[in-house]
């Protein structure tokens, strides 16, 4: 790892005269690609995990040697689901209470784990969201509003501010919380659970809120990958209507619709996102920012 003492500032950083530098960034020195899907050793956060797709990215993670902290608001199976995960895999787990609609507890909580795990930050998933549930935008209410864009969108920034900071000083410095050498560790990875309603508007369940949301969601990560470039990357995931808990609100004969207009006929499950999730949190996606990865059985595509 390079020891770097300056400070870089946003317009010295990666772009000079409004053009970017050459060489921000460097490849990886390790070229076998199921060595480069190792997260071995590294520190990973995800919120939203006890249960559905973060709860499968956490397990995702740790199959690959991750060291991971579980985010949860009420959940409080996340505890055990923590504990599972560290006596299976060998890792260590633990779960945090969060409210991620709270800056100042965001970067508290990021900073309290990044310490209680080797004193690093390799990897952050922004997962936790929450369902329009009130149909058109016109009959709902604005305290629905401001919870749903509070909660999918403005927690997003929140995470990306806390996680980012620290990404840059490990960057800027070399070494971890405790003065360590940052041992196996090239740059951040933010990843963000976005959604295919951030790419269209979805029928018959009205939800131009949540849509709404998760635009922004991809726009900012987007938008990050550029201002980060130097240390860290930014992605998002885009999953299509899936099995698990957040659309229990949703009647069978909606569902039945839903799987009308996907081209593979059914809703995905959970697990069947971890390959994305591990692909953007590893070296095997170095070369990778700034994109969204569609997981949606080809909805988008018709």
């Amino acid at each position: 790892m390079v020891m770097r003492t300056e400070r870089q500032s946003p317009e010295d950083s990666s772009m000079k005269n409004g053009a970017f530098r050459e060489y921000n960034t460097q490849p990886p020195k390790e070229t076998q690609v199921i060595p480069l899907f190792s997260l071995k050793g590294k520190t990973a956060i995800v919120s939203g995990a006890g249960a559905g797709i973060g709860l499968q990215v956490a397990q995702a993670f740790a199959e690959a040697g991750a060291n991971v902290a579980i985010w949860y608001h009420g959940n409080k199976k996340a505890l055990d689901r923590a504990a599972e995960i560290e006596e299976k895999y060998g890792v260590k787990c633990k779960a945090y209470a969060t409210d991620i609609t709270d800056y100042e507890d965001t970067k508290k909580v990021i900073n309290e784990i990044a310490r209680d795990f080797n004193g690093r930050l390799d990897i952050f998933v922004a997962n936790a969201g929450i369902p329009w549930t009130q149909g058109r935008m016109i009959d709902g209410e604005l305290s629905h509003y401001h919870k749903v864009v509070s909660t999918d969108l403005d927690s997003v920034f929140y995470c990306a501010k806390a996680a980012g900071e620290l990404f840059r000083k490990q960057y800027v410095t070399g070494v971890n919380m405790t003065g360590e050498a940052l041992e196996n560790y090239s740059y951040g990875s933010f990843i963000a659970t976005a959604s295919m309603s951030g790419h269209i508007a979805n029928i018959p369940n009205l939800q131009s809120a949540y849509n709404a949301a998760k635009a922004g969601v991809i726009h900012l990560c987007r938008s990050l990958a550029v201002e980060w470039v130097k240390f860290a990357r930014v992605n998002t995931i885009s999953p299509g209507y899936m099995a698990t808990e957040i659309s229990d609100f949703v009647p069978p004969e909606t569902k039945a619709i839903w799987r009308s207009k996907i081209p593979m006929g059914r809703e995905g499950e959970a697990f069947e996102l971890k390959g994305a999730y591990l692909y953007l949190a590893s070296d095997a996606s170095s070369y990778t920012t700034g994109t969204d990865i569609l997981v949606d059985g080809g909805y988008c595509a018709v």
